[in-house]
């Protein structure tokens, strides 16, 4: 919903989506973007099998880009390393009009080229995303989400922009075609917000189903950009399927085979895009497309959004994100990746609050920040299930030496396991810290002790009474248990 959304979000003021300010040492784990093509391409690959170590960081971006040196160093510590926006606006007002694809930003009022190389130059990985057609061009007259009259007038836009940003001094290796298209919504609609055709209606009470919908955007849209992205030896980000749309109305799309074109638009994707899924809903699009190909990976290119009201939001969903994608083959830094709509605005649940006198971490943000603090090693699975009181549930990981778990407990007493780590491991445990997950505040000491039996070590938390979930049902508080390890 993104990017065209930002925009319609920004003009109509709607929207689904000053605290601890801590500039964290990136201490490695922002890494940056992979380029280009040829020679490039190869030194990138290179790079990427020596950088075999997988971070919190690789995981989590934002859409827009951060605006001055300020927001960059709140972005480093916030553990964000991708970001994403529009480019354009392309041929704005006819056929005749110079090809312009040097702006972005929701009314194209920022230049593109030196935010792209800023970003590059602080390790922060752009994607951009290739949309919509031009009024003049639209097939429903005024209406910039509907298909082109012109194809041409798409492809030499497409081509513009990859062509120009895939080579130096830009390097992008990613682009994403189009926004949330989609036909009818399992949740209802009879056409997607982005994608328009016949019989459009804002109002859904008269709008009907875009029957054509599958086959005019692989044939006019997909396919066509596609195959430019890939001959600039770049890959093709799907355009994030809108999470109203379900599951197997996605797959249905992807499978779908073109009787023009004789091809499926699967074939012609390299990255799976999902917008505000769960991340156990991954799952099946994991299994059937990324686990044996022919899909690369698995990104979702908006989260939080009015889901980030709940201050556990963010950090639940990327620890999850995390241990997730280290059961399942996390064997490039790209392949999953998640980005947070939106880093920046006047709501209470953005990631910052904009100011005046100077813009602030909301909670959301503060809870990344706690996050990437503590997260802040390369990443590893643990060997066994974690085995919690009936008060307590959650997960855990290697953070370099440390083990780190991310634990929702009730208030109290409560314990976890860790089969597997008797007393010849505890032993080398220098520290055990109990960690407010989002506002980084640890816990006294006597609050946290170590014990172990047999092969299992056991670590007792004391939950305050005044949980920082107060607003769930039920009402819990959300922390990390972290069990310093000497090397």
């Amino acid at each position: 919903m993104v990017l065209g959304r930002q925009m319609h979000r920004v003009e109509n003021g709607a929207g689904r989506r000053r605290a601890l300010r801590i500039l964290a040492a990136l201490a490695g784990a922002t890494i940056p973007l992979v380029r280009t093509r040829g020679a490039l391409a190869a030194v990138s690959d290179a790079r990427k099998h020596r950088a075999t170590a997988r971070r919190m960081t690789d995981l989590i971006g934002s859409n827009g880009w951060p605006g001055s040196a300020s927001d960059i160093q709140m972005w480093h510590a916030m553990g964000i390393s991708w970001g994403r926006d529009s480019v354009g606006p392309g041929q704005q007002y006819g056929p005749g009009d110079a090809m312009r694809i040097d702006k972005t930003g929701p009314t194209f009022n920022s230049d593109l080229p030196s935010v792209l190389i800023r970003n590059d130059r602080n390790g922060i990985g752009s994607l951009l995303l290739l949309a919509y057609t031009p009024k003049w061009n639209a097939s429903v007259p005024g209406d910039s989400k509907s298909a082109p009259v012109d194809e041409k007038a798409w492809t030499r836009y497409v081509d513009a922009v990859v062509r120009k940003y895939s080579t130096p001094p830009f390097n992008l290796r990613y682009f994403q075609i189009w926004n949330e298209a989609a036909g009818k919504l399992s949740g209802g609609s009879p056409q997607a917000s982005f994608w328009h055709g016949p019989d459009f209606s804002p109002d859904r009470k008269r709008a009907k189903p875009y029957e054509r919908a599958m086959q005019d955007y692989v044939e006019r849209i997909h396919i066509p950009a596609a195959r430019i992205i890939r001959g600039y030896d770049a890959y093709v980000v799907y355009g994030g399927w809108p999470d109203q749309g379900g599951l197997s109305n996605f797959k249905r799309w992807l499978e779908y085979r073109s009787p023009v074109l004789d091809e499926r638009m699967l074939d012609w994707v390299d990255y799976l895009d999902t917008h505000y899924l769960p991340v156990a809903d991954l799952d099946p699009l994991y299994e059937q497309y990324v686990k044996n190909g022919p899909a690369r990976g698995i990104w979702q290119t908006e989260i939080g959004d009015a889901y980030m009201k709940d201050p556990h939001y963010l950090p639940r969903y990327f620890f999850d994100f995390a241990v997730w994608a280290l059961d399942r083959n996390w064997n490039d830094q790209d392949k999953y990746l998640s980005m947070i709509y939106h880093w920046d605005g006047y709501e209470p649940f953005r990631l910052t609050h904009r100011g005046p006198p100077e813009r602030t971490y909301n909670v959301s943000g503060q809870s990344l920040v706690v996050l990437h603090r503590t997260v802040d090693g390369p990443l590893a699975s643990l060997s066994k299930p974690l085995q919690f009181s009936p008060g307590a549930a959650g997960t855990g990981l290697f953070s370099g030496r440390d083990i780190v778990m991310q634990v929702r407990a009730d208030p109290g007493w409560q314990t976890v396991g860790l089969p597997g780590l008797g007393p010849t491991s505890s032993s080398r445990v220098t520290r055990v810290e109990f960690i407010d997950a989002l506002t980084g505040e640890a816990g006294a000491r006597d609050d946290v002790a170590l014990t172990w039996d047999d092969q299992r070590l056991k670590v007792r938390f004391k939950v305050p009474d005044r949980v920082n979930g107060a607003g769930n049902n039920p009402p819990k508080h959300l922390a990390y248990v972290v069990l310093r390890r000497a090397t």
